[in-house]
């Protein structure tokens, strides 16, 4: 059975010189929940009409909202299984929420899950968007030099997720996957068209409207299509 072993989040942004925004709220770490999740509303509104600020998760604080957050990167979830295997070969401890991401869980393969795939978790309806693109707080945080060209040659990168049905989310729920598209675009496939393999890029419109919007921009710049 999949499960959510933590919910973690940043109760407020941290001051530092190796963000864009001279700030961030990467140093997750986890609550007692449940706590709710939702659609925050576009990622350059910065507040939606729900109210709801950057993160899908209720509390989450964000500080680059412009890069970070919003409907299509609501929530960030990241295997155990994948963290256990960085751990191997950083030789150093990673708690759950080091990687930054709301929802650490076990048993469910996130690198190959497929745009659009829809888990139930909790009460809440989520859906695979994308994956995590490492990025210079990322190192910065983790103090690896190198960091992003690793990560990338590896692309273990994780899940995005959109909210379709509000809920509560709590350590200990249930992962159920309640729809698998019919077409094979995964997220490490997305991964290596937005960042190795620009040919795969016309190959993510099949994943249709759970592809983020910028997304979709980019592969028309870049093919034409």
């Amino acid at each position: 059975m999949a499960v959510v072993l933590s919910l973690n989040i940043a109760q407020r942004t941290v001051p530092v010189d190796y963000a864009r925004e001279g700030a961030t709220g990467i140093d997750k770490r986890p609550v007692d929940g449940p706590l709710e999740v939702r659609a925050p509303g576009a990622k350059s509104s910065g507040v939606s009409s729900s109210g709801v600020i950057g993160s899908g998760v209720v509390g989450d604080a964000i500080a680059d909202k412009a890069n970070h957050g919003g409907d299509y990167q609501a929530v960030y979830a990241y295997a155990r299984e994948d963290l256990d295997w960085w751990q191997a070969e950083l030789g150093a401890d990673l708690r759950n929420g080091q990687f930054g991401e709301n929802l650490t869980t076990r048993g469910i393969d996130q690198t190959h899950a497929r745009i659009g795939e829809r888990w139930r978790v909790g009460t809440a309806l989520l859906e695979v968007t994308a994956p995590r693109i490492p990025c210079r707080t990322f190192a910065g945080f983790l103090g690896r030099q190198g960091w992003v060209k690793r990560f990338t040659e590896v692309a273990r990168p994780g899940a995005y997720l959109r909210v379709l049905e509000a809920g509560l989310v709590a350590a200990g729920d249930e992962i159920a996957v309640v729809h698998r598209p019919e077409h094979d675009v995964t997220v490490e496939l997305f991964f290596r068209a937005v960042l190795t393999e620009a040919d795969l890029l016309p190959r993510l419109l099949e994943a249709g409207d759970s592809v983020p919007p910028e997304v979709v921009d980019l592969v028309h710049r870049r093919t034409a299509v």
